[in-house]
């Protein structure tokens, strides 16, 4: 074989690879970073995979659709003040869920928290015969977070996050610093215990009153105290878990958080027939 057929078949051979791979690169469009301009959501779902990747289980309220539910919002603007928020859970084929199994003493939990966290309401709406639940509630300017937690009837819990829009002038609240106290009327939470990622965590916060340590709290959502954690920045949300134990005034809850960073947690607790709520800001360590 001579050298210069030789040669032919190899320049002809490197022509079809190119060929080829100009192929692949069109069926499958570029590949690169998430630049500056991505939208926020593709972040977020982006930091949700990786925590997920990572063997920890995808944490709550990142998406509006998740494991063949739907979060559907009547509107997702509302003028500021006191408004009926109404919403459908739908299931993959569209139709709206109407059974539910109770979880912590309610079929459903609703937060809702401005993205600042300047404001945080938890609430337990009301459903109708049509699926549609409907609750009242507080609004200030600013961007708020919908988060909806809730076990469909003989099926695994869900929780699903949407996005509210309130237009009006608004300054948003400088950033919290970690916090180890929280005073509500004229009650003290102490938080006695830290987060670290990647692990089983028991939170400890206790309750006083005026000094004195509270020893009859209230049962309220099925124990002495309810906690919900709220990751800084996507705002996914974290299940924490009520231990059994007295009725104050310390209080324990187990937490796996699965990421290192900082956690703005809001205890409810009831004492004399008022439920009230202490929020705190920590860092996870690593």
């Amino acid at each position: 074989m001579s050298i210069v057929f030789r040669l032919g078949v190899f320049v002809a051979g490197l022509v079809a690879v190119f060929a080829a791979a100009v192929g692949v690169g069109r069926a499958t469009g570029p590949v690169g970073p998430i630049g500056p301009a991505e939208p926020a959501r593709h972040v977020a779902h982006a930091a949700a995979a990786h925590d997920h990747a990572a063997g920890d289980e995808l944490p709550g309220g990142l998406a509006t659709s998740q494991d063949g539910y739907t979060l559907v919002l009547d509107q997702t603007t509302y003028r500021p003040g006191t408004r009926e928020l109404a919403f459908r859970v739908e299931d993959d084929a569209g139709r709206p869920v109407t059974d539910y199994d109770v979880k912590h003493d309610k079929l459903l939990h609703l937060v809702v928290v401005r993205r600042d966290f300047s404001g945080f309401q938890h609430v337990h709406p009301t459903l109708d015969a049509t699926g549609t639940w409907r609750v009242p509630v507080d609004l200030t300017p600013g961007a708020w977070r919908v988060l909806a937690d809730f076990v469909p009837a003989g099926a695994d819990g869900v929780v699903l996050g949407a996005d509210v829009a309130v237009p009006g002038p608004t300054d948003p609240a400088p950033r919290t610093p970690p916090t180890r106290s929280a005073t509500v009327d004229d009650y003290t939470v102490t938080l006695g215990s830290d987060l670290v990622a990647g692990e089983h965590s028991m939170l400890t916060l206790t309750v006083a009153q005026d000094g004195r340590p509270v020893i009859d709290l209230q049962p309220y959502l099925g124990a002495y105290g309810h906690l919900v954690a709220l990751r800084e920045g996507d705002l996914a949300y974290l299940h924490v878990h009520p231990e059994d134990g007295p009725a104050g005034p310390a209080l324990e809850f187990g937490a796996e958080v699965p990421s290192a960073g900082r956690y703005h947690l809001y205890l409810d607790f009831e004492h004399d027939g008022v439920v009230r709520t202490a929020a705190f800001t920590t860092e996870a360590s690593r």
